[in-house]
């Protein structure tokens, strides 16, 4: 019996409406940016599988380095006891972040890796006898779905039924060339109104949003004025880190740090579930104290893992490599030329490009899941390429070892798209 029709007997998928779905694709193979289904079809993976296999599938050195690992320690708990992978990468990492990054928290995914850092930013003003109940996020943010970072994000076609139940959240649009006076006096407003405790953003890029870009100068000034006010900035890389933006982080560009990065995805290159909250020796340093307390008493039961461990450490290789570095600029340049052919489509409503992301607005309006973008998005399975447009926007997001013939065929599908669009 075929994996889609085992599937359907027990299986709940995740952002999917089972009474209108079609069954899942029986995916039984991945190599490099290719998937294959149980039916021998390839799909190129124009997204890198939600930006996690940014180094490809199953690349050897992840594969040997994991192999490796789990044959001299597959786990333990991380409560009294730690290890040569957690503490090797935390070193590692250490070597890259922003400089005011100093400790590192594990967690299993991106969600909690956001929901940590929230409940630290929360704790860091209780443990000072402050009452801080109020977040600053941005206007369709996306944090995950976890019930702090669910709080946080605001897109309604994921929040809905749980608004009710969230934490209070006030939200400000993004910093663009035309508003950021405007969007620094509604800031300054909040903050003298409210107990504001943290700014949570995804620097430079929304994601879930549709690829939507902010300027770096923007947000920096942002984090400036919430810095001023003791409110804690908490930057979401989940999405935008280890590569994506041209920098290893989107914080590279900003002149202002944040004092909390959560980290997934692509860290552990797709190979393992494993994320970080990494925060500043000021953020640290609350939470020292001879009551037993205040010290962050939130955990895991997977945390730094040391699987997970071994595969980001064998991704951070590959990040600084010649050969992946090499890669992201062509990708970044192949994007470019892309962009520039298709601006003027009829079409095409807008289109952009940072570091390896390529987002087109469509000229029509859809629906987030409706028929439309359902249609898209089995045009583009229908000619082997795996993308999930967000809404009207179709984005391209591969895998850095993605190859020049891989990627053309991507273009030359979505311009043909266009044409249905």
């Amino acid at each position: 019996m075929k994996l889609a029709k085992r599937d359907q007997a027990y299986i709940w998928h995740p952002l999917t409406q089972h009474q209108t779905a079609r069954p899942p694709i029986g995916i039984v193979k991945a190599k490099g940016a290719s998937l294959w289904d149980e039916n021998g079809t390839e799909y190129i993976d124009g997204i890198a599988s939600w930006y996690t296999a940014m180094y490809g599938h199953s690349h050897p050195q992840i594969v040997e380095a994991v192999s490796q690992q789990m044959k001299e320690l597959d786990f333990v708990m991380f409560s009294g006891f730690t290890h040569e992978p957690a503490v090797k990468l935390s070193e590692q990492l250490m070597e890259i972040l922003p400089e005011n990054q100093q400790k590192i928290f594990f967690n299993d995914n991106g969600s909690t890796a956001v929901e940590a850092g929230i409940k630290m930013a929360l704790q860091f003003h209780h443990n000072a006898g402050e009452k801080r109940d109020t977040l600053i996020a941005f206007e369709n943010g996306f944090h995950g779905d976890t019930f702090g970072a669910m709080s946080a994000s605001g897109l309604a076609s994921y929040n809905a039924p749980f608004e009710d139940f969230l934490l209070k959240v006030i939200r400000i649009p993004t910093p663009q060339s035309d508003n950021l006076d405007a969007v620094l006096k509604q800031l300054t407003t909040i903050i003298a109104k409210n107990n504001c405790a943290a700014f949570i953003f995804e620097p430079l890029v929304q994601g879930a949003a549709g690829m939507k870009f902010h300027t770096a100068e923007g947000l920096d000034a942002l984090i400036k004025k919430c810095q001023e006010a003791e409110i804690i900035c908490i930057a979401d890389e989940i999405m935008t880190g280890f590569g994506k933006t041209g920098t290893n982080f989107a914080s590279d560009q900003l002149q202002n740090k944040p004092d909390i990065m959560c980290l997934g995805k692509a860290l552990t290159a797709g190979m393992f579930p494993l994320s970080i909250t990494s925060c500043s020796q000021r953020v640290f340093d609350r939470f020292l104290s001879d009551q037993v307390t205040k010290g962050f008493f939130h955990a895991h039961t997977f945390s730094a893992h040391p699987l997970g461990c071994a595969a980001a450490i064998a991704g951070l290789k590959l990040l600084s490599s010649a050969e992946i570095l090499e890669k992201r600029t062509y990708i970044e340049t192949a994007h470019q030329q892309f962009a520039n052919r298709i601006k003027s489509h009829v079409k095409v409503k807008e289109v952009r490009c940072k570091g390896v992301i390529l987002a087109i607005d469509l000229q029509v309006e859809m629906e987030r899941y409706g028929n439309l973008r359902d249609t898209l998005y089995q045009f583009f399975i229908d000619r082997g390429v795996a993308l999930r447009p967000l809404g009207s926007t179709v984005y391209v997001l591969p895998p850095y070892v993605i190859t020049e013939k891989e990627l053309q065929k991507i273009y030359d599908t979505v311009e043909e798209a266009l044409a249905i669009a």
